[in-house]
């Protein structure tokens, strides 16, 4: 759960109070946002304290998670604030999945409300249009707008960013708005509907109000793994780090005392040094250490550590240096040694790292509450970003995992990220894309709790691209879990994700008896079934499957609205994957595009 919290700088008042050269030092914090959390709520603690409420009927609800909800649809104007009336430049982000509008009808969040009808607020209205507002009591003025946004039973990622006199507005990475306001320079955040229901969740306030000047440096998924470019050149000027943060860099000394001018050389030096709370911001190159870099400190949920690129410029950890990069085929890899990141810790942040070459990606054992935001991790000798035994509350967010191969075990078990062996609730993937892995895209084999997945794809997963002898790779895009006999039931969540291109199944329950759900998902061109959900007793609502060699293998599980059960034909509006594969947006968001979605319009499968 992350927490719900105002954040102070030392010393000042309030952490958006504070002077310019302070916000220039918060961005070593968030490379996106290049700033410091002032507030965030995934309401996992049940409740809505910490918000204020005007009108409407709002509870916490579960909805794969908890989320907020309102569910008055009749309510004329309902709204919950939270925040301070001083905050002035900042950035507020939010998940929000209408689910019905009335005549008129709208779900927004806001910015800067001065008083409750007074702010900026970017709008989701029922006609399909985005429309960035400056809202004066009954005088509302269009700031800009948007077409083909905020579909109905869908979540989409709505962001607005307040920097002086600039506001703009941002749906799902596609900008709706960006104009000179003065109608208001400071308040808080609000949520807001009027004549609609809707859910939010995953709120987040960051100090400073713009986004990155450069996009993050994630490179095009290829048909081949990509040739890392040369590391980022740093900028020849830059601000020095906030207080509490450690710089490390290539030319650094683990003698020095970490600061801009005097840099650490080593991650691991910095983790020993950083306390809950502080930041370890890595400046531009190739990491090469010759052991595992050990997470094995605790932040706390005031006080979350962060290991962050700096400033967004490009940091590589390589870990071909490290033993068993590969191992000898047929051996196991030690606990203390699995992953170039070791993460044993609780309440960290892991931000824009590319993480090549190591023993794992990243290996998460007995973890809690982690944020893993941005990552790269490519060409692992396993599995990309792997967790697993007693571990809860971890969100993985806009993750690429791809390349990742397992020479020891002939192609058996390095997936592009596994939740599995283990168990706690809480966690979540959200925007992963996840390829060209020698065993599955994403893998929850004997983990006893439900993980829910969204806006994620996985895709060619399962072939020997590296000529591996007597290949034993699965190449399922989404494994559900699975175990030796009598395999355990758990109800995993899968919503709005596709899978195509993978060597066996895109969606499948590897014999997981429990209730699994499947909402709005594309299964395309698999090599066995779209859907196999024959041994579970799922529930499968709007998906689409299309090319498959098997489309669906129901079983026992039930259904309704999908492809299968509207019959017909159906063809495609596009086929290729190249946006969606392609760069990601300013935010980290997946590109959306037309790719698989039906050509009669039909509202089945995933919109990503």
């Amino acid at each position: 759960m992350r927490d719900r919290r105002i954040r102070r700088t030392r010393g000042a008042a309030a952490a958006v109070g504070v002077s310019a050269t302070a916000l220039a030092l918060a961005a070593t914090v968030v490379s996106t946002a290049h700033a410091a959390t002032l507030f965030s709520d995934d309401f996992g603690d049940g409740d809505s304290g910490g918000w204020s409420k005007s009108g409407g009927t709002w509870s916490v609800t579960t909805d794969g998670s908890p989320v907020l909800r309102q569910s008055n649809t009749g309510s004329e104007l309902a709204r919950m604030f939270a925040g301070q009336t001083s905050w002035t430049d900042y950035e507020v982000r939010a998940r929000v999945k209408p689910a019905s509008y009335g005549p008129g009808g709208l779900v927004a969040i806001a910015a800067r409300a001065s008083s409750s009808t007074k702010m900026y607020r970017l709008s989701l209205l029922a006609d399909g249009r985005a429309e960035l507002q400056a809202v004066n009591g009954s005088a509302i003025t269009v700031l800009g707008s948007a077409a083909g946004v905020g579909a109905t039973g869908a979540w989409h990622t709505l962001r607005i960013e307040a920097a002086g006199s600039t506001v703009r507005g941002f749906v799902d990475g596609v900008r709706v708005g960006d104009a000179n306001g003065t109608l208001t320079g400071a308040g808080r955040i609000a949520l807001v509907t009027a004549h609609a229901g809707a859910s939010f969740d995953d709120v987040v306030v960051s100090s400073g109000g713009t986004g990155p000047t450069t996009p993050p440096t994630t490179a095009a998924p290829t048909t081949a793994p990509p040739t890392t470019p040369p590391p980022t050149t740093p900028p020849p000027t830059t601000p020095p780090p906030a207080a509490g943060t450690l710089v490390v860099a290539t030319n650094g000394d683990d003698a020095a005392p970490g600061t801009l001018a005097q840099p650490l050389r080593t991650i691991q030096r910095a983790h020993d040094l950083v306390q809950p709370g502080g930041t370890i911001a890595v400046r531009a190159g190739t990491y090469a250490p010759a052991s595992t870099i050990k997470i094995l400190k605790d932040g706390t949920e005031s006080q979350p550590i962060t290991l962050t690129a700096y400033q967004g410029e490009r940091v590589i950890i390589d870990g071909e240096n490290m033993p068993y990069t590969p191992g000898a085929v047929g051996s196991s890899i030690p606990r203390a040694d699995r992953g170039a990141l070791h993460v044993e810790g609780d309440w960290w942040r892991f931000v824009d790292l590319e993480i090549v070459n190591g023993p794992y990606g990243i290996f998460g054992v007995d973890t809690n509450n982690g944020r893993y935001e941005r990552l790269v991790t490519r060409d692992n000798y396993e599995t990309g970003l792997h967790l697993q035994g007693a571990s809860s509350g971890n969100h993985v967010v806009d993750l690429d995992s791809y390349g990742n191969r397992d020479p020891r075990k002939n192609g058996e078990s390095a997936d592009g990220l596994a939740i599995k062996e283990g168990s706690g609730t809480g966690n979540v993937v959200r925007g992963a894309r996840l390829w060209r892995n020698a065993d599955d895209g994403f893998d929850a084999w004997l983990f006893l709790s439900p993980v829910l997945i969204e806006n994620s794809v996985a895709y060619d997963n399962g072939y020997n691209y590296w000529g591996l002898p007597d290949y034993t790779g699965d190449g399922n895009g989404f494994k559900n879990g699975g175990g030796t006999d009598p395999r355990p039931a758990v109800a995993h969540v899968t919503r709005n994700s596709m899978a195509w291109g993978n060597s066996a199944g895109g969606f499948i329950d590897n014999g997981n008896p429990g209730s699994l759900v499947f909402e709005r998902n594309t299964a395309w061109d698999n090599g066995k079934d779209g859907f196999n959900v024959s041994r579970s007793a799922s529930v499968l609502t709007r998906n689409l499957a299309v090319g498959n060699t098997t489309d669906v293998s129901l079983g026992a599980s039930t259904g309704s609205g999908n492809s299968w059960n509207l019959g017909g034909t159906w063809s495609l509006v596009s086929t290729d994957p190249a946006t969606i594969t392609g760069p990601r947006t300013a935010d980290g968001a997946i590109p959306t595009s037309s790719f698989l979605r039906p050509a009669n319009g039909a509202d089945v499968g995933a919109r990503i």
